[in-house]
């Protein structure tokens, strides 16, 4: 298993496709610090305006933490369409270049090669994450500096103090992470329908989207499924950055996570034990 799962990330990293997802998440980050650095002050002023008419507010309050969190919200529901370019084209590029009976030929079982195919593709969404961390937040603290962060909601004006802020972001990533493990699972699932990648990797791209929209649909038609959507619950990190912290909201979002991550990959696996490879 180690020695396929060696093979499987070095296919992984030498496609010029897997760094494309890093390349997107540094621009976007980028442009955006670049944004705050021009007009980060009235943006802040504006975004405040109806918040500093009741609260004296001094201090660093356009700072590296508000920065990544920005940031974060903007790519956070992006990044699922980065994750299916390598999880998308695990089992269906085997296929699709003949090499899937060549693999299956030596002595590994279809169970033990879609599970090093999912360890390959955890671990480049664990290095795209850890990759959106250096760049999203740590770069953010190097250009603006540290200071409170101001989280405002829609119905809450929530502050935390700066020594109280890392260990959310450590957690916020973490859960991320999960969410985008989930995603690998589905796209490896399709991807085992598919003898070629750009079906599973269109298909995943198309239902986070339809999801996500209907995740966000304040209807009551809809309010019946929500709960049960994993893309409700990819947002769990959010949580994080409230005080209180919602610990039961986000350890039910977590949990639904981890549920559909196994179905997705119970199913791949009693599929692919079932294929016909042949033909």
């Amino acid at each position: 298993m180690i020695q396929l799962l060696r093979i499987e990330l070095y296919k992984i990293f030498k496609r010029p496709r897997t760094y494309i997802s890093f390349a997107i998440v540094t621009a976007i980050s980028f442009i955006i610090q670049l944004a705050m650095i021009s007009d980060g002050k009235s943006f802040i002023a504006f975004a405040l305006q109806g918040v500093s008419e009741q609260f004296d507010i001094h201090g660093n309050v356009l700072n590296g933490y508000l920065i990544a969190y920005i940031i974060l919200q903007s790519l956070l529901m992006q990044i699922p369409l980065l994750v299916a370019l390598v999880a998308g084209d695990s089992l269906a590029g085997e296929a699709g270049m003949g090499t899937l009976r060549l693999l299956l030929s030596k002595p590994v079982s279809r169970m033990q090669l879609v599970l090093v195919k999912f360890m390959g593709s955890f671990i480049y969404t664990l290095l795209l994450i850890i990759w959106l961390a250096i760049i999203a937040l740590f770069l953010s603290l190097l250009l603006f500096g540290q200071g409170d962060m101001i989280n405002l909601k829609s119905d809450a004006f929530i502050l935390l103090l700066k020594d109280d802020i890392m260990w959310r972001y450590a957690a916020a990533f973490a859960f991320a992470m999960l969410a985008m493990t989930t995603i690998a699972s589905m796209s490896i699932l399709l991807s085992a329908f598919a003898d070629n990648s750009i079906g599973p990797i269109m298909t995943t791209m198309g239902i986070v989207v339809v999801l996500t929209i209907l995740s966000n649909l304040e209807l009551p038609l809809f309010s019946l499924v929500k709960p049960y959507l994993f893309t409700t619950h990819m947002i769990g990190w959010k949580g994080f950055f409230d005080d209180p912290v919602p610990y039961a909201a986000i350890g039910k979002s977590a949990f639904v996570l981890v549920a559909y991550t196994l179905i997705f990959l119970t199913a791949t696996i009693l599929y692919f034990n079932r294929k016909d490879i042949k033909s």
